[in-house]
């Protein structure tokens, strides 16, 4: 049976988001420690199911303290736990990632911020042909669970190279490729999260399949990879 989240999880980072700072953590260290004990846990189930049809290679545990150096907002502490899992081997693109936050949880996965030349190769592909891509995001199951590409980062007109009245164009001015599904506070507490949060990771194979095959080749299909 899989590792349940606890109400506790959400009551702790509730009262965290009311009292982010260093004395109140210091304060319920015990409850932060036996938490992350716990999610790690869950972390754990999480990547098994996973590996039953794909290959993880690393869990990341995000950290709770945050990066202040040249952030306006002070606080120490994120109020959301999350993790991230990634796939195994060069052949292997995308990730799956999970955020864990009362009111606001969420997995997601694809390509966040891409290095240039794999969001140059997107592009290109996009650009020659979007006929896959589009029949993927129009799948009903994938649709229905995602509702399509994150639109919040992309230019606003073209990025250099393309032309603003491709028909793709959507498509081609994202600068991220990402998707995400939201889950009820209800939803992270059940006894079936783990199983529902890996269905939900499962709709996104036959999109990471397509991208690995793309950003494994050249525009004329050549592999890019040795011995692969």
């Amino acid at each position: 049976m899989s590792t349940v989240i606890t109400k506790e999880i959400f009551s702790f980072l509730k009262q965290l988001k009311k009292n982010n700072y260093r004395e109140w953590m210091q304060e319920n260290k015990k409850r932060y420690q036996a938490n992350e004990k716990l999610l790690k846990q869950f972390y754990a189930d999480v990547e098994a199911a996973l590996n039953q049809t794909d290959e993880i290679a690393k869990v990341k545990v995000f950290r709770i303290n945050r990066d202040i150096r040249f952030s306006k907002d002070k606080t120490p502490y994120n109020v959301h736990r999350s993790v991230s899992f990634s796939r195994a081997g060069a052949h292997r693109r995308g990730g799956y990632y999970l955020r864990l936050e009362p009111g606001n949880s969420l997995m997601a996965g694809g390509f966040f911020n891409p290095e240039p030349a794999d969001l140059l190769r997107i592009r290109k592909e996009f650009e020659m042909d979007a006929s896959e891509i589009r029949e993927i995001l129009s799948d009903k199951k994938f649709e229905k669970a995602f509702g399509g590409f994150n639109q919040e980062y992309a230019v606003k007109t073209a990025p250099k190279g393309f032309s603003k009245d491709h028909p793709d164009i959507d498509l081609i001015r994202l600068k991220s490729y990402f998707v995400t599904h939201s889950f009820t506070d209800e939803e992270v507490f059940s006894t079936d999260f783990r199983d529902n949060l890996a269905h939900h990771f499962g709709l996104l194979r036959p999109y990471f399949d397509y991208m690995s095959e793309v950003l494994t080749t050249d525009l004329n299909g050549v592999s890019l990879l040795n011995d692969q």
